[in-house]
């Protein structure tokens, strides 16, 4: 556990595909402040694959939409002054799939908040590989309360 990162200290018991600590098959993607917004960097393995050497695009679309959301989680956390983040959700998300991504080196992922208003905040994200953008993603977070399905998962 890296105490660094947003995932291992807000949510380790999380069984999130993407970024779930707790996954043991999942992607396990590990988030970190950083200035603005968030980064990670993410090495794929061969079984992720989409054909050799390439990256597949629902992973692309798992990964910026976790990474995303726990932009979020920061954004809501540093302007509310919080110690322990408001869950929040993927209410939309949309990938632009920019060029391959491939699978032989570690990807490296951004995302800042843009906008919040509320409990809804919207952000920007990219993936990169060798400082070459090969995906983005726009998509709008939620904070959640009591009674969403979410609510006690972290």
């Amino acid at each position: 556990m890296d105490p660094q990162n947003l995932q291992d200290r807000f949510a380790p018991d999380s069984v999130c595909f993407g970024c779930g600590p707790a996954n043991p098959d999942g992607l396990r993607i590990k988030s970190r402040a950083e200035g603005d917004g968030v980064v990670a960097d993410w090495t794929p393995g061969p079984h992720h694959e989409a054909f050799p050497g390439v990256l597949n695009g629902g992973i692309i679309g798992t990964v910026l939409d976790c990474h995303c959301n726990w932009a979020a989680v920061q954004a809501l956390m540093t302007e509310r002054a919080l110690d322990r983040p408001a869950v929040t959700v993927t209410a939309e998300y949309t990938i632009r799939l920019r060029r391959p991504t491939p699978t032989d080196r570690p990807l490296h992922l951004t995302a800042r908040a843009t906008e919040i208003d509320g409990d809804r905040v919207r952000v920007e994200g990219e993936l990169s590989v060798g400082g070459v953008v090969t995906a983005t993603c726009t998509g709008l977070f939620v904070a959640i309360g009591e009674g969403h399905p979410a609510h006690d998962s972290w």
